[in-house]
């Protein structure tokens, strides 16, 4: 049984090493996802050997969902979901905050671009990790989202053009993720899609989506 002693909590080598593992194993993923990736790749990255990765984190399924929680704790540390607006600012300013930072998230590079790359390989070919992941964040953000768009709709946060609406906002945004490519051949003079442009586009989605959902027509309350 793999089990990772308390000492190597104060262990500089070893927590290097795990960091090592974790690093290269985000790469790997997020290029050919869960499937394809092998540990053996993953090892020649990191510069380790299969047994370290066993140690550190078990087997090839437990590394992934740790590379998820890591990537995912990495994202919000750096973009939390309202930013700097505060919970209760007009909840205009707190939908433009959500959406330019979830676009921040999916823009950025580096280490916190596999979430994104990872996210959008869990949406074609689900894994066991998915389902952690969403009790854990993606639920909380959903809901928070929710109260948002349920205070200008005026409707309980539980109404089907909540949750329709929700998924519209979101849809704009991981539209210019996963068609990033495309839209850059068609639109060459534009702007690249990068986390300096990100407000501006924030301010695009935020307008478009007010008003939308100002201008719906939706039946009355019971």
């Amino acid at each position: 049984m793999n089990v990772t002693p308390s000492t190597e909590l104060n262990d500089p080598v070893q927590l290097a090493t795990r960091q090592q593992i974790l690093e290269a194993a985000g790469e790997v993923f997020a290029e050919l996802g869960f499937r394809s990736a092998t540990v053996r790749e993953i090892c020649s990255r990191a510069g380790v050997n299969i047994a370290a990765l066993n140690y550190h984190f078990g087997d090839k399924e437990k590394l992934y969902a740790e590379v998820f929680r890591y990537s995912r704790d990495m994202c919000l540390a750096k973009y939390p979901p309202l930013l700097d607006v505060g919970p209760t600012a007009p909840a205009e300013e707190r939908l433009r905050a959500f959406v330019l930072s979830f676009l921040l998230r999916i823009f950025d590079k580096g280490a916190i671009a596999w979430h994104g790359k990872l996210m959008s390989r869990e949406m074609i070919e689900p894994t066991a990790a998915l389902d952690s992941i969403i009790e854990e964040k993606l639920r909380p953000m959903a809901g928070q989202l929710a109260g948002i768009v349920a205070e200008l709709l005026q409707r309980p946060a539980t109404d089907p053009a909540v949750r329709l609406c929700s998924a519209s906002i979101v849809s704009q945004c991981v539209f210019y993720h996963h068609c990033g490519p495309m839209l850059a051949r068609l639109y060459p003079d534009e702007p690249p899609l990068d986390t300096a442009g990100a407000a501006r586009l924030a301010d695009h989605i935020t307008e478009f989506s007010l008003a939308a959902l100002k201008n719906l027509q939706l039946p009355p309350t019971p």
